[in-house]
């Protein structure tokens, strides 16, 4: 893990950081003034950047954040999927990531605050033949990335809602994302899940079949995947630099649902993904506009019944979204952002 300021290093990037601003402006969520809220109390911000295409809205949200006041933005890097994690070192002010290992790690007194919900359906259940269902996955092997992460705790959650104990009726194995692949194409795992822009890879390879797509299939359709976190203390200390970073999030969520080619053509250019088909296919299949519609409190609840049943969590969703939550920056940009 280490923090790494983005630099535009070429012609082309520099153009599409522009470009993109543009889009924003002509589609009518270019900010708009906000001379009656002061200033940001720091101009520092450390955003936390891993591999998943589904975190768009806060990849491209740089320039955003800069109209908001933000001169210093910092990315950190890492394979480490979970924020708030990374909230507890200290070492990230704020991210977009899988609602269910920040629930755990709230329990576990990690000092995270949930300030609203990122997107929805961004997760895919791939199997093989020999799995049809949820059901099926009974006596079958599992492939993850890690036990704990974001792939275990949403199948085991997903497991659990069907009457299964993932931890006695599941095989999990442990292997690195990129080998998942090869592994499932010569039967030698039945199911794992897959994230953008893998899951769009694996459709265009016709590789396996999708058993529950989160964009389209519910219950999961009806709730968030990925959730916005921030640090206790920076919210603390800082309201005002967070609601300005909330702001330029839920911006470029609406540049992600309303341009998906420009999107997708910035997370090439910013070196986020490398196929633009496939992540012009996520950001048209994954409905980022939801925060205007969903309601983010009754995700945590929802899922925190859900890691229940798995025997994931202890606290019910009460205690975790009365200790892990705070949704004043989030009602107030709804209604300053109509439309």
């Amino acid at each position: 893990m280490h923090t790494q300021r983005v630099r535009w290093v070429s012609r082309r990037r520099f153009l599409g950081r522009f470009a993109l601003v543009g889009t924003a402006g002509f589609l009518g969520v270019y900010p708009r003034s906000v001379g009656a809220e002061p200033p940001p109390e720091t101009t520092r911000i450390r955003l936390i950047q891993f591999a998943s295409a589904c975190q768009a809205p806060l990849y491209l949200s740089e320039e955003l954040l800069r109209t908001e006041g933000f001169t210093d933005v910092q990315w950190v890097r890492s394979n480490l999927d979970v924020v708030s994690k990374h909230l507890a070192a200290g070492t990230v002010d704020l991210g977009m990531n899988f609602v269910g290992p920040n629930i755990i790690g709230l329990e576990a007194g990690d000092p995270a605050m949930i300030l609203a919900g990122g997107h929805v359906g961004c997760f895919e259940l791939v199997g093989t033949d020999r799995v049809r269902s949820i059901r099926d996955l009974k006596g079958k092997t599992v492939a993850v990335n890690v036990l704990g992460g974001a792939e275990h705790v949403f199948l085991s959650a997903m497991a659990a809602s069907v009457g299964l104990d993932p931890r006695r009726d599941i095989t999990w194995v442990t292997h690195a994302t990129a080998d998942t692949i090869a592994l499932l194409a010569e039967g030698k795992i039945d199911a794992f899940m897959a994230f953008p822009t893998m899951a769009q890879e694996l459709r265009a390879k016709k590789i396996g079949r999708v058993i529950v797509n989160s964009a389209v299939d519910q219950p999961w359709s009806q709730y968030f995947c990925c959730l916005i976190v921030a640090n206790r203390d920076f919210v603390r200390r800082h309201p005002v630099a967070a609601k300005r970073a909330l702001r330029a999030i839920l911006k470029a969520a609406d540049v992600c649902a309303l341009d998906p080619e420009a999107a997708a053509r910035a997370l090439v250019d910013r070196a986020f993904t490398e196929r633009y088909d496939y992540a012009l296919q996520a950001m048209k299949e994954i409905p980022y506009r939801k925060w205007r519609e969903y309601d983010v409190e009754d995700t945590v609840r929802f899922y925190s019944l859900r890691l229940h049943e798995a025997g994931l969590l202890k606290s019910g969703p009460k205690k975790i979204i009365a200790q892990g939550t705070d949704w004043r920056f989030l009602n107030e940009l709804r209604k300053e952002l109509k439309g």
